[in-house]
C-alpha cells in the first residue's frame, strides 16, 4: 500500500496567488498534480502542501513561504531508488542464571503453567535472553514503516539493528540497502536516528536550535543565507512559527509544549534530508492531534524519496491510515508483517476475525498477541502461521534485485536531484560521495563554541552562584588571615591559608560535573551520526569554560593577596593569579575527566570530593614529603594539588632576604615561649657563649628559604611547578577525549 507519489511534476513555489490556489485544490482532492514526466516530489514541495491545507483548515496564519532549492540540478524520474532490506536479524544478550528450583516449589500462574518454565525467547536456564529472533523484511523508499508491539517485544531493538547501533559481532543477519551492505560510515552520512527522549539544549530557542543543526549538517559549501532559509522553511513546514522564538525549557524554565519538542528533535535530524530516517516512539507521550500531526510530517518526508522506520507503541486509528507497513513483534519474533490492510484477511485466516465494529485494527491485533503471550504455548502458533503466510500467499517479491538501482547510482541520483543536502559530488565509489562530516575541524569547533556560550549566558546564575561561593571563601580568608606577620606562628598561618586556599580552587570545580552529564546524550545523538568530530567538542569545551575561569581566578586572587599581606609586590600578585588560575584549569579538566566516566551525578561528587581529599592530604601540607612512607611517595607526586601548594610557598618564601624568626622568636612555639623577655634573652646569651657565636634579639634565625627547606621543597621551582600544573589539565582533557571516543559509542554491546 506504498504512497509513494510517482511521476509528480511540482513547480517551485511562488509569490503568486494563483499558484497557491492550485496547490490547495489538489490537496483538498486528495490528488497531487500529476505530469506525466515529472520528478518525486522534495520535502520542501510536499511539506509545503501541508503547511498551507493547515493553514487553511486550522486558521494558522503562518506566511507562505518559499521553497528552497538546495541544489541547481535538473530533477529527472526515477526508478525504484531505494530498498532497506533486512533478514535473518538475531541479537541475544547475556543474562544472569538463576538457581533452578525443584518443580514442587514453583509457583503455577492461573493458567496452570510452572513460573519458570522455559518460554520461547527468553532464555531462562541458557544464560542468555533472545530480544531479536530471525527477523526479516524491507522497507521501501515512499513509505512508513511501523515496528509495533507490547514493551519488551524488541521494537526499538529492531531499530536500533537497522540504524547499526548495535556492535557487530553481537548482531546476526544481513541488513542492506539495494542489495549491498551498508558501511557504518556510508550509514552515517545518509541516515539520521530521533530518540525517544527530546534531547535539546534548554536555553536555545527553536530557530536557534534548528540554525545550529543547519550549521552542523548542511555542506559548508552552502551560504548563510542559504542555511538561514532552510532553517525558515522548516520552521514554516513543522508548524513551529508562532513557537520560533521560544526557548526550548526545561524544568526550571517554562518553554515550548511537548508536541513542539517533538517536531524541533525530528527537524533536528530531517534538517539535511536524510534518505533513512530512524525514531523511536515520536508519538510516545503527545496527545492524538499532536501525534497525528508528527506522523503527517513524518508521512510528508517518506513522499519526498525518504525510507522513514518508526517504532510505535499504539497508533490511533487516523495514524494508522498513514503506515505504509507494519511489523508486528512479540518477545523478539515477527508475528506479522504486510500492510495495515492484510490486518483483518491475515487475522481471519489464523482463526481470530476482527470485529466489524472494531475501527482499530492494530487494537485487536495486540490485545491478540497479549492474550496468546499469556497462554501455554506462547506466540508460537502465530509466528509459524505468519512464516506460512508470508512464503505461500502473500509474500511480495523483494525488487531490489531487478527494478531498483545500484547503491551507487541511487546515490548519485539523490545528490544530483538535492535530496542529499549534505552530500558532495558523485564520485568513483560510493561511500565518497559524500563526506564523513559536513564541515573542517575549525568551523566544528567555533559552531560548538558559539552555542555553548550562547545557552550558558542565558543561565547567569550558574555563575553567579560560582562566583558568589569563589568571593564568600575568600572575603572568609582575607579576614581570618588578615595581614599576616612575619613571625614563626606568621609562617604557620601562611601554611595552613596556601592549603585550604589551593584546595579551594579545586572543590569548586566540581560544578563542571553535571555540564558534560546533561550535554551526554545530546553529544551521543549528534555524533553517532558525523554531526561534528570529538576532538572539535573537546577543545571547544576547553576553550568555552576559560573566560569563566580566568574570571574566578582573578576575583579569588583579588580578594586574597593584598589583604592576607602576602609577598611579592605586583610581580607576586600575578604569579599568584596564575598559579590559581592553573589549578582552576587543572581541577576543570580533572572534573570534566570524570563527567567523561561517570554516569551519574551523585555518584561524580562522591568520588570528586573523595579523590580531591587524597590530594590534600599528600599535598605535603599535612605530612612533609620526606616523612611520607616510601609505598605511598607514588600518590604525593600525582596529587594536584602539591604542584600549586609548592608553587604559592615559594612565591611568597623564596626571597632569602626576608626574616621570619628572629632572636627570642625561636622559643615561640615552644614551652619556653611562656617565660618572660628577660630570661630569653639570658637564654640567648647562653646558646651564644654554648654555639661560640652572638645571637640577640635581632639576629635573623630563620629566613623563607629555610621555611622551604623545612617544608622538603626542594624538587622544583615555582614556575615549573605552574607549568606541571597547567600540563595536568591538558592531560586530563587529553583523557576526557579518550573516555569520549572510547565511551560514547551509542552501540548495544
Amino acid at each position: 500500500m506504498s504512497r509513494f507519489i510517482k511521476g509528480t511534476n511540482i513547480p517551485p513555489a511562488r509569490d503568486d496567488e494563483e499558484d497557491v490556489f492550485d496547490w490547495r485544490q489538489a490537496m483538498e482532492a486528495g490528488e497531487p498534480p500529476v505530469s506525466s514526466a515529472g520528478p518525486s516530489p522534495t520535502l520542501g514541495h510536499l511539506l509545503k502542501c501541508v503547511g498551507d491545507v493547515r493553514k487553511e483548515e486550522t486558521g494558522d496564519e503562518t506566511p507562505v513561504h518559499q521553497v528552497l532549492e538546495m541544489g541547481g540540478a535538473n530533477l529527472e524520474p526515477r526508478s525504484m531508488p531505494f530498498v532497506l532490506s533486512f533478514s535473518n536479524l538475531t541479537y541475544s544478550v547475556k543474562v544472569r542464571r538463576r538457581m533452578a528450583l525443584p518443580a514442587m516449589f514453583r509457583g503455577r500462574n492461573q493458567l496452570g503453567v510452572a513460573a519458570a518454565d522455559h518460554i520461547p525467547g527468553e532464555g531462562t536456564f541458557s544464560g542468555t535472553k533472545t530480544l531479536l529472533n530471525d527477523i526479516s523484511g524491507e522497507a521501501r523508499d515512499g513509505e512508513i514503516l511501523a515496528v509495533l508491539g507490547a514493551s519488551g517485544s524488541g521494537k526499538s531493538t529492531l531499530v536500533d539493528a537497522l540504524a547499526n547501533r548495535i556492535a557487530k559481532g553481537s548482531l546476526k543477519g544481513t541488513v542492506t540497502l539495494n542489495g549491498e551492505t551498508l558501511e557504518s560510515r556510508l550509514l552515517k552520512v545518509i541516515s539520521a536516528y530521533v530518540m525517544q527522549d527530546d534531547l535539546l539544549y534548554p536555553m536555545l530557542t527553536v530557530e536557534e536550535t534548528l540554525m545550529f543543526a543547519a550549521e552542523f549538517r548542511l555542506p559548508r559549501t552552502l551560504s548563510k543565507s542559504k542555511k538561514k532559509a532552510r532553517v525558515q522553511a522548516l520552521i514554516d513546514q513543522l508548524g513551529l512559527r508562532n513557537a520560533a522564538k521560544t526557548v526550548i525549557g526545561d524544568e526550571g524554565h517554562r518553554g515550548v509544549s511537548g508536541g513542539e519538542r517533538r517536531r524541533v528533535s525530528i527537524g533536528i535530524d530531517i534538517i539535511h534530508d536524510p534518505i533513512i530516517l530512524f525514531l523511536d516512539e515520536p508519538t510516545s507521550g503527545l496527545d492524538s492531534t499532536s501525534a497525528f500531526m508528527v506522523v503527517k510530517v513524518l508521512q510528508r518526508i517518506a513522499q519526498s524519496g525518504s525510507i522513514v522506520i518508526m517504532t510505535v507503541h499504539q497508533p490511533s486509528y487516523r495514524i494508522l491510515g498513514l503506515l505504509d507497513r507494519l511489523i508486528f513483534l512479540s518477545r523478539g519474533q515477527t508475528v506479522y508483517s504486510g500492510p495495515p490492510m492484510n490486518l483483518p484477511r491475515f487475522f481471519d485466516e489464523f482463526g481470530h476475525p476482527i470485529p466489524p465494529d472494531n475501527e482499530n485494527r492494530t487494537e485487536f491485533a495486540l490485545d491478540l498477541i497479549r492474550e496468546l503471550e499469556g497462554s501455554r504455548g506462547g506466540t508460537k502458533s502465530l509466528v509459524e502461521f505468519n512464516k506460512q503466510w508470508q512464503t505461500t500467499k502473500h509474500n511480495r517479491t523483494s525488487e531490489a534485485g531487478e527494478n531498483s538501482l545500484s547503491l551507487k547510482e541511487a546515490i548519485s541520483a539523490s545528490i544530483s536531484k538535492g535530496k542529499l543536502v549534505s552530500g558532495a559530488t558523485n564520485d568513483a565509489t560510493s561511500t565518497s560521495m559524500v563526506p564523513t562530516f559536513a564541515n573542517n575541524f575549525w568551523v566544528e569547533m567555533a559552531v560548538l563554541s558559539k552555542r555553548s556560550i550562547t545557552n550558558s549566558r542565558r543561565m547567569p546564575e550558574l555563575f553567579g552562584i560560582r562566583l558568589g561561593a569563589v568571593l564568600i571563601t575568600g572575603f572568609i580568608l582575607a579576614t581570618i588571615y588578615w595581614q599576616l606577620d612575619n613571625s614563626p606562628k606568621g609562617v604557620q598561618e601562611r601554611l595552613g591559608f596556601f592549603a585550604f586556599a589551593m584546595s579551594t580552587t579545586f572543590y569548586t570545580c566540581a560544578d563542571a560535573l553535571p555540564v558534560f552529564l546533561q550535554e551526554r546524550y545530546i553529544f551521543m545523538r549528534e555524533t553517532a551520526y558525523n554531526a561534528y568530530r570529538r576532538s572539535s567538542y573537546v577543545l571547544s569545551h576547553a576553550l568555552t569554560s576559560l573566560p569563566a575561569l580566568i574570571f574566578l581566578s582573578f576575583a579569588f586572587a583579588a580578594t586574597t593577596f593584598f589583604a592576607v599581606g602576602l609577598d611579592g609586590g605586583v610581580s607576586g600578585f600575578f604569579f599568584y593569579f596564575f598559579i590559581i588560575l592553573a589549578s582552576f584549569w587543572a581541577g576543570n579538566s580533572f572534573v570534566t575527566f570524570l563527567s567523561g566516566v561517570v554516569p551519574h551525578v551523585m555518584l561524580g561528587y562522591t568520588i570528586v570530593v573523595a579523590i580531591l581529599a587524597y590530594f590534600l592530604l599528600f599535598s605535603g601540607f599535612f605530612i612533609n614529603r620526606d616523612r611520607i612512607p616510601s609505598y605511598w611517595i607514588w600518590f604525593h607526586y600525582l596529587s594536584l594539588v602539591k604542584y600549586p601548594y609548592e608553587a604559592v610557598l615559594q612565591n611568597e618564601f623564596d626571597n632569602p632576604a626576608k626574616c621570619f624568626v628572629r632572636g627570642v622568636q625561636i622559643f615561640d612555639n615552644t614551652p619556653l615561649g611562656a617565660v618572660s623577655h628577660g630570661m630569653k634573652l639570658n637564654l640567648l646569651k647562653s646558646l651564644s657563649s654554648t654555639l661560640g657565636m652572638e645571637i640577640t634579639s635581632s639576629t635573623c634565625v630563620t629566613t623563607g628559604v629555610d621555611t622551604l627547606k623545612q617544608q622538603g621543597i626542594t624538587d622544583l621551582t615555582k614556575w615549573n611547578c605552574l607549568w606541571v600544573t597547567v600540563a595536568w589539565g591538558f592531560f586530563f582533557r587529553i583523557l576526557f577525549y579518550f573516555a569520549l571516543l572510547l565511551g560514547s559509542k551509542n552501540k548495544r554491546s
